[in-house]
């Protein structure tokens, strides 16, 4: 019997070391479970710019948009794989991340490691995602660069 709804796992992409290697992760979960993968680039209005409304989304859109589609084509080169669709979404990435998993089988994040005093002030989306999703979570760290002579 067919399931209602395609199964998918969705990944949180911000243009980071970390949320590139959480596409590829993601990328070969998705490989190995025969589903799909959906890179989401979320965006918000500068803080401040609420009183510049007037002068329209659109640019900051089309930034958003470039940062998602340079991250796609980082990790895949430029043949995006058949089963990896990029979705652009407005709001913060905390909470869009944290509603688009009721619909996902699994969500990937990076952690850009902003720990301490400025990881509290800026807040963390990994444990956001990891507190409050809907499916399982897996936080993926950036690559490590190989010491000198290892």
């Amino acid at each position: 019997m067919a399931k209602a709804t395609e199964e998918k796992i969705i990944v949180g992409v911000d243009g980071s070391d970390a949320s590139i290697e959480a596409l590829s992760l993601g990328f070969r979960l998705a490989q190995a479970l025969g589903t799909r993968l959906e890179a989401w680039g979320c965006w918000e209005y500068p803080v401040g710019y609420e009183g510049y409304l007037t002068m329209g989304v659109e640019g900051f859109a089309h930034e958003a948009e470039e940062h998602l589609e340079q991250a796609l084509a980082k990790a895949f080169g430029p043949e995006r794989p058949r089963n990896v669709s990029a979705r652009l979404v407005h709001g913060s990435a905390r909470t869009s991340l944290v509603e688009g998993s009721r619909g996902a089988s699994l969500l990937v994040v990076g952690r850009r490691g902003h720990g301490g005093f400025a990881g509290l002030l800026l807040g963390s989306v990994s444990a956001a995602c990891v507190s409050h999703a809907h499916c399982p979570v897996l936080v993926v760290h950036p690559p490590r660069l190989e010491e000198p002579g290892t």
